[in-house]
């Protein structure tokens, strides 16, 4: 079952968003790329810098969920490790790494992309994303909503083409789908618009990470 009806806002906006950490100026082609970040690692600053290249972004902004509502807390890192594994990984021109989404006090993307779009009018914003999240992106609160709100651009992902190419969001939206070679006028695009952007697949893992760091007892 996946829900595709509209999701009102649930998140009190917090007066952090008048101090948001970060300055963008009205017509900046901006990307969002929204996670956990338990840790970041270089599929993150992969992804990333494949959209700032062939979308033309001006910026993309890491913002560093204070906690994922489809994970377990129990599993996650204190939000000072996550955002300092991500100012790592993020350490290039155009990069920058926030926490708006607990200085707003919102709980899911929805929230946040209306709450970023009321803030900066003007601005072009872009939803990245890799496939992964293309292929379970259904079972996020407002969904739709996310689609109508931005463009999206989604990276390829490895093992992920299959799973996202008959995923319901990539069946919904099949007709505001841009081919490749257009990814330069995505950001000015009218939401629904989003496009899939095949590169070279990078097999960092977050979840591989806290295996390797965390091996069973035998």
């Amino acid at each position: 079952m996946w829900f595709a009806g509209p999701a009102p806002q649930t998140s009190p906006i917090r007066h952090g968003l008048l101090r948001p950490g970060f300055h963008l100026e009205p017509g900046m082609r901006v990307g969002l790329l929204g996670g956990s970040f338990n840790p970041a690692h270089a599929g993150h600053a992969h992804i990333a810098e494949v959209a700032r290249r062939r979308l033309g972004l001006d910026r993309v902004i890491w913002l560093v969920s204070p906690q994922n509502p489809l994970k377990d807390a129990r599993q996650s890192a204190p939000l000072s490790q996550r955002l300092a594994s991500a100012r790592a990984m993020a350490a290039r021109p155009a990069m920058t790494v926030s926490d708006v989404e607990t200085r707003m006090g919102t709980r899911y993307t929805v929230d946040a992309l209306r709450a970023l779009k009321a803030r900066f009018p003007g601005v072009r914003f872009v939803w990245l994303m890799g496939a992964d999240n293309l292929a379970t992106i259904h079972r996020w609160r407002g969904w739709t909503d996310i689609f109508d709100l931005v463009p999206i651009a989604v990276i390829a992902r490895p093992g992920r083409l299959a799973a996202a190419r008959t995923a319901p969001a990539a069946r919904r939206f099949a007709a505001a789908r841009l081919p490749s070679s257009q990814a330069l006028r995505l950001a000015g695009q009218k939401a629904p618009a989003w496009v899939y952007l095949r590169a070279r697949l990078n097999h960092a893992s977050s979840s591989a990470i806290r295996a390797a760091a965390n091996p069973p007892h035998s």
